[in-house]
C-alpha cells in the first residue's frame, strides 16, 4: 500500500472517530441521559482516545514523507494547521475526555463536568473544521478534487 493510501485512511479515521466522539456526546447529553453519557465517556477514554492516537500519529508521519518531496501553497496551508490540531488533542481534547470520564464514572455530573464538556465541544468543532480542511486539501494535492479557483497557487 502506498503512502498516500495510508495517509488518506489514518486521516480518514481520525476525522471519524472526532466526529463520533462529538455526535455521541451531543446525543447521549440531549437525548439519552446521565447513564449513556457514561457510556459514552468510557468509550471515549478506553477505545477512543487508543484508535485516535495511533491515526493521528500514522497521518502525522507519512504526512510528512509525502511533503518532504512537495511544496505549494495547499501544502504550506495543511502545514501551518497541523500544530493546532496537535496542541489542541494533546493539551485540551485528551485531558478533557479523561477528566469527563471520571466525573461521569464518579456521577458528578456538576458546574465543572458541564463547563469541560462545553469546552470539549467547542473546541472538537474547531478541531473538526482544521481536519476537514486539510482533509479538502489532500483530496486537492492527490488530484480527487479540482483546485479552489479563489486560491493562489
Amino acid at each position: 500500500m502506498n503512502k498516500s493510501i495510508i495517509h488518506g485512511m489514518a486521516g480518514t479515521l481520525a476525522l471519524l472517530c472526532i466526529a463520533t466522539f462529538w455526535s455521541s456526546t451531543l446525543i447521549a447529553e440531549i437525548w439519552l441521559g446521565p447513564a449513556a453519557v457514561c457510556m459514552v465517556k468510557q468509550a471515549i477514554a478506553t477505545i477512543g482516545i487508543p484508535v485516535l492516537v495511533v491515526a493521528m500519529a500514522i497521518t502525522g508521519a507519512s504526512g510528512a514523507l509525502l511533503g518532504k518531496s512537495r511544496n505549494g501553497l495547499i501544502l504550506e496551508q495543511k502545514k501551518r494547521r497541523m500544530p493546532f490540531i496537535a496542541g489542541n488533542g494533546v493539551l485540551i481534547m485528551i485531558p478533557s475526555a479523561f477528566f469527563l470520564y471520571s466525573k461521569a464514572t464518579a456521577g458528578q455530573f456538576d458546574l465543572w463536568f458541564y463547563t469541560v464538556q462545553c469546552m470539549e465541544l467547542l473546541v472538537g468543532l474547531l478541531q473538526l473544521t482544521l481536519m476537514g480542511k486539510n482533509f479538502v486539501a489532500g483530496r486537492r494535492l492527490a488530484g480527487k478534487l479540482r483546485p479552489n479557483p479563489t486560491v493562489q497557487h
